[in-house]
């Protein structure tokens, strides 16, 4: 296959030539360097590159040129090549022309000259971007054909599993595959929908998601029966904790009942966490997380599920649901949320054919042109808001109190108020839903009249808050009244440890009523619900874990 470009534009010759040099150095074997010694010649090459199909991967502009600086020609280039890297090279003069362009050009970084040495200020900001392009980068497709129903809840569950598990596939509808020879073949009478065709030009028709993810090669089964640390769940929580107790030399094994990065990988856009000034998504974040937690040698089970903790002696030990048992010295808890259903007729039965719980991703390219109602006033909703207005004719948000200030933060709230095509409505919620095999109608009810209204709706996406994943654990740990797990001081009753505290010592401060046993991230009682935090927790309570293991 033929390798995308790189693009770098300075109208300094000598500057000009160094930089391709670097990038030849540095990339050569991967991509094809290009430059170009004005904004006007680069827009040429790009519109060349564009009407030969070519792959743009990244752009490298100089700020101060003549004629049009690098934030203009940014501007420009965007348009020819939306999905490629901008990168803007700046003086320090530069510095808030640059942090402008974050919002103006959706600059994805700007560096500093001197970049020297690239090894440590050119090669690494380049790998991350070129990294996160690639993960998105869709070239011609030979991996798993996913051909269905729009409004299939199973084809939803189907193309869910693979996008958690950053499997590429291709979405064919079932009147596309008929019409197209390629595809004919596969569809017969004795085939049900959704039919999975694969690289090898095999099928399979409606795969359980664990006949899927032995198809594709998960890995399901632990490699041993012992472990220093085992991680149930794999959220922002349980990867830091992976990371943290791998890189310090723990025998660590993580274990999540669908796929890494938790509730936060299916956020679409995260924009105010620390050191990622343009954002990323909870999918990169969640990819990122798991690329670095195996390279200290995590071992990671998905899908798989934990139905019992038990200890016994030294050991505590995980049941999963295929009767598989794992022993671990300590064990960490960080399960997370699931978002809470909406208690409205018909709701269940129409959930995957039109109505989603939390931010779809999978569904969001097929809502182009279309309406979208999203119910939430939090910050995921808002996230989802702002990603699906990017595709839906409209987005319309249903927010049960005054408005979005109380539980949303300022930053998504001002960009919801500048994009035109997102209204929220307030005091609002859905009492009723309708349709035959999808959502075809939504009865809203206004708080403060108590007036109804029946509105024509194909697509809703639900955020109204979420509960603990914790109901295999009742019995065996102390809970609070909403399921969240006690840790540390929430153990006591009074000032004084609770009788279900076995030791003389008093509880660390994240560990739970069973010693060796910890929590942290969301499902722990008392946790701020910021991914932020949980990966703060995660990472503390690592060292929680080798006191407990030393003794101490």
């Amino acid at each position: 296959m033929p390798k995308p470009f790189l693009l770098t534009v300075d109208d300094d010759p000598a500057v000009l030539r160094a930089i391709e040099r670097d990038l030849r150095n540095h990339y050569a074997a991967s991509y094809r360097i290009l430059r170009a010694d004005s904004g006007k010649a680069a827009l040429e090459l790009l519109e060349q590159l564009a009407e030969r199909k070519e792959d743009l991967a990244l752009i490298l502009a100089d700020q101060r040129m003549p004629e049009m600086d690098g934030v203009q020609f940014l501007v420009k280039a965007r348009e020819i090549f939306p999905d490629a890297r901008r990168v803007l090279l700046t003086a320090y003069a530069d510095n808030s022309a640059a942090i402008a362009a974050i919002n103006d050009v959706r600059l994805h970084h700007y560096l500093m000259k001197p970049w020297d040495p690239p090894e440590q200020n050119l090669y690494p900001v380049l790998d991350d971007l070129l990294n996160d392009w690639k993960a998105e980068y869709e070239p011609p497709f030979r991996g798993i054909k996913v051909i269905g129903q729009r409004w299939s809840p199973e084809a939803h569950r189907i193309k869910d599993f693979l996008g958690r598990h950053h499997v590429p596939f291709r979405w064919v509808d079932v009147a596309e595959a008929e019409r197209d020879p390629a595809f004919m073949g596969f569809l017969t009478d004795k085939k049900k929908l959704p039919l999975l065709v694969f690289a090898d030009n095999t099928c399979e028709d409606c795969p359980a998601s664990e006949a899927l993810a032995e198809r594709l090669g998960l890995h399901m089964r632990a490699d041993t029966q012992f472990y220093d640390l085992v991680i149930v769940g794999g959220g922002p929580a349980g990867l830091a904790a992976a990371v943290y107790g791998a890189s310090e030399g723990l025998k660590t094994l993580m274990i999540d009942r669908e796929a890494p990065g938790g509730q936060a990988a299916l956020s679409s856009r995260i924009e105010n966490y620390l050191g990622f000034p343009a954002g990323l998504s909870g999918g990169d974040l969640a990819r990122r997380a798991v690329a670095q937690a195996r390279k200290f040698g995590v071992e990671i089970l998905a899908p798989q599920e934990c139905v019992q903790l038990r200890t016994d002696g030294e050991y505590r030990y995980l049941k999963m649901a295929d009767g598989a048992e794992v022993a671990g010295s300590a064990v960490l808890l960080s399960t997370g949320l699931s978002w809470r259903r909406l208690n409205v007729p018909n709701m269940d039965r129409l959930t995957g054919a039109g109505v989603y719980y939390g931010a779809a991703t999978t569904e969001a390219p097929s809502c182009q042109g279309e309406e979208v109602y999203v119910i939430g006033g939090a910050n995921s909703a808002g996230q989802a808001a702002m990603h699906f207005s990017n595709y839906a004719k409209k987005v319309i948000m249903l927010v049960r109190g005054d408005g979005l200030s109380a539980t949303m933060s300022k930053y998504l709230i001002d960009q919801i108020a500048a994009t035109p095509n997102i209204e929220v409505i307030s005091h609002t919620e859905v009492v009723g839903v309708e349709g035959k095999d999808q959502l075809e109608w939504m009865t809203l009810a206004n708080r403060q009249t108590n007036e109804e209204h029946r509105v024509p709706a194909s697509l809703l996406f639900i955020f109204i808050g979420a509960q603990p994943c914790t109901d295999w654990l009742q019995g065996t740990l102390c809970l609070d009244d909403h399921g969240f797990v006690r840790t540390g001081p929430m153990l006591k009753k009074d000032g004084q440890v609770t009788q279900r505290w076995p030791l003389t010592r008093e509880p660390m401060l994240l560990e739970t009523s069973m010693p060796g046993v910890f929590a942290a991230g969301d499902t722990r009682s008392g946790s701020v619900k910021r991914v932020a935090s949980s990966v703060g927790e995660g990472s503390v309570v690592v060292q929680f874990v080798h006191h407990f293991l030393a003794g101490v």
